[in-house]
């Protein structure tokens, strides 16, 4: 990928070459793919594809009529804000989430709400099951933000690739549909209360250590970043 800008130490790409991806679906996709998620999602309304087969897997392992899609996505002249692990990274998912409301006539406010402007695509880490609970908290005030990045960095999550826009959604192909039987649910069911567990484990160690550190979101929301 190139990298014609900058965006405050996040980078807009102009994308090149195909990148094998997974996505998850309650019950199988009909028609084009299109950017129509839920609006309240990690990175807003769109079409989300990860990097671990493992991830969505999670998502959809409650649901009868699970399918699961390997996708050849092409990233040819998109626009694409690669977004780093950290600070904007939450805060960026806080406003797709509705959690910056209070403060929606804020500079603050704006710079998140335009930090994707005019891109097709965002690739961010994922704030997976293992993850919700420490952002919840963090949203909540429980926890600081520097507890919060440490908590990003000792999970290792995988990333996604959101599609924001139809010019995106028309690059990615359909290469594999695996339907999920009920034992594979099962299954499925047990590792990803497992791995949820576990994390929250992780992620309670550092919040104990860092628990004094870094600033509350109230404090980053009121007084800027």
């Amino acid at each position: 990928m190139q990298l014609p800008e900058k965006f405050e130490g996040n980078t807009i790409l102009t994308g090149n070459g195909t990148v094998l991806l997974y996505h998850g679906s309650k019950s199988g996709i009909t028609g084009d793919i299109e950017p129509i998620s839920r609006e309240l999602c990690d990175f807003g309304k769109g079409f989300y594809m990860g990097t671990e087969k493992m991830q969505p897997l999670t998502l959809i392992c409650n649901f009868p009529n699970a399918k699961l899609y390997t996708v050849k996505t092409d990233l040819s002249n998109l626009r694409i804000l690669d977004i780093e692990v950290g600070i904007d990274w939450a805060l960026l998912i806080a406003y797709h989430r509705g959690k910056m409301e209070s403060v929606k006539n804020s500079s603050l406010y704006q710079k998140y709400a335009e930090m994707a402007k005019d891109c097709d695509m965002i690739i961010g880490y994922i704030a997976n099951d293992r993850m919700f609970v420490v952002l919840d908290r963090f949203f909540s005030g429980e926890i600081t933000d520097l507890a919060l990045v440490n908590s990003l960095s000792a999970l290792k999550l995988g990333k996604q690739y959101v599609a924001l826009t139809k010019k995106a959604c028309r690059q990615i192909e359909i290469v594999e549909e695996k339907v999920l039987s009920e034992a594979d649910r099962k299954v499925l069911r047990i590792e990803s209360e497992a791995h949820r567990q576990e994390g929250i484990r992780q992620a309670e160690e550092i919040c104990r250590k860092h628990r004094r550190d870094g600033r509350f979101f109230d404090e980053i929301i009121g007084g800027g970043v």
